[in-house]
């Protein structure tokens, strides 16, 4: 176990697996109470007859599911749980699939989510002094306000340079000795071109010590292209808006899942079609209720995101449970001639081949009923000079390793290094065309 000063918050991180249970029963009915305040549950609970209180934890499993529909349905106050004049800050989804979903936060809960950032950076091995530079999203996007508030109140000096701009995001770095970043996966892999191109060797020219990766997916072979280009010790963080956003589990320094704060949230994988638990170590969907949130709790939410609880204890010393890294969501997901395929499966192959760049898209159409699939993949500048049979056998070197990790041998086509479209968002893997 580890000695408190490891921990940024002792009094919660340091719980033993009996108490934190406890804690988590007595915010659960905190949070039930909360919770009948918004016009939604006051509603739904009633409907499935409860009545309160909950005397034992397992018998949260009784209550209803709350789905990103449900949060549509009620937009914009149906979940609020607090006079408006009580609200400090609201996030809202893009709304690009759907109606827009909007998040509401009081002051107690900007504070406390800014207290789970700081865990979550400190456990990692960041401290005040360090130089935080944070390369995502502000506005209504949650990644970068919640990195931004851990960040100030773990007392680092922090940089709020958005995505976007490399020369001038690599400059910030060596002017102000950035040893933190928070950056987008796919971002991170732009950015390495950019040092490439420049000659630029980032171990040697800058101080950068620990990155977080998150807001999508990324595979194992992508942290070890970002660890051994940067010199760095990457780290896996995952949230979502509607549970404050980042800041929901975190890799510690063993890097060997993700530790979920059970003091903030209660966690279930269940069986996506049947909605029945299943065993730890089984990959299911991860369903979150937050047992800290006083301006718009959420009861069981589907997050669609899919996962397993690992097994076994944390030689940090951490009871708090781990994660798995997020294998996709139950709606990335595409049907190819009958087989399942998730992106992330795709990503896994292709980083783990050495003449792969680090841009990949996978194009999905459908010609005389039948659905076909290609992945387009940017190759490095050495390979792209090479003779045409040389380029042949990377092709089919490609396909043969796609075909035996997902069943299906897709088209491949090579690109040049920087021939396909970037974004400064979350990078876009999948076109599906065969709707159109």
């Amino acid at each position: 176990m580890n000695s408190n000063h490891d921990y940024w918050d002792p009094a919660m991180e340091g719980l033993g697996r009996a108490e934190l249970e406890a804690l988590q029963l007595m915010r659960l009915q905190r949070t039930l109470g909360q919770a009948l305040k918004s016009p939604f549950y006051a509603a739904r609970l009633k409907q499935h007859g409860f009545s309160g209180p909950m005397e034992r934890l397992e018998d949260f499993r009784r209550l209803p599911f709350t789905t990103k529909q449900d949060l549509r349905d009620s937009y914009p106050y149906g979940f609020l749980c607090v006079p408006r004049d009580q609200l400090v800050r609201l996030h809202v989804s893009s709304g690009t699939t759907g109606q827009a979903t909007a998040i509401f936060y009081s002051r107690k809960d900007l504070d406390s989510w800014s207290d789970l950032m700081a865990r979550c950076m400190y456990m990692t091995g960041a401290r005040a002094g360090d130089t935080f530079q944070n390369l995502t999203g502000y506005g209504l996007f949650t990644g970068g306000l919640g990195f931004h508030y851990g960040a100030e109140r773990l007392g680092m000096l922090t940089i709020p340079s958005g995505p976007g701009n490399s020369k001038r995001q690599i400059q910030l770095m060596r002017d102000f000795s950035t040893n933190v970043l928070h950056i987008i996966p796919s971002y991170a892999l732009r950015l390495m071109e950019v040092m490439s191109a420049a000659g630029i060797d980032p171990k040697q020219s800058l101080r950068l010590k620990i990155a977080f990766l998150g807001a999508e997916p990324y595979s194992e072979e992508v942290r070890n292209r970002v660890q051994q280009f940067y010199g760095i010790k990457v780290f896996n963080s995952y949230g979502l808006s509607e549970m404050n956003g980042p800041g929901v589990a975190f890799e510690c320094v063993e890097q060997n899942g993700l530790h979920i704060w059970e003091d903030a949230y209660l966690v279930e994988v269940v069986d996506p079609h049947t909605l029945e638990p299943v065993a730890d170590g089984t990959v299911g969907e991860l369903v979150l209720t937050t047992l800290d949130r006083e301006g718009m709790p959420l009861i069981r939410y589907r997050t669609k995101d899919l996962t397993r609880m690992l097994t076994g204890a944390c030689g940090c010393g951490r009871v708090h449970r781990r994660l798995d890294r997020i294998r996709g969501r139950t709606d990335d997901m595409f049907i190819i001639k009958g087989v399942n395929i998730f992106p992330i499966q795709v990503e896994q192959v292709l980083m783990g081949i050495p003449e792969v760049g680090g841009n990949y898209r996978i194009v999905l159409t459908r010609a005389d009923n039948v659905d076909q699939m290609k992945v387009q993949v940017e190759v490095t500048d050495r390979v792209f000079v090479e003779d045409m049979r040389q380029l042949q056998r990377l092709r089919r070197k490609i396909a043969k390793s796609l075909c035996d990790e997902i069943l299906v041998t897709p088209e491949v086509e090579l690109v040049e290094p920087y021939g396909l479209p970037r974004s400064e968002g979350k990078a876009v893997r999948l076109v599906d065309e065969r709707a159109r």
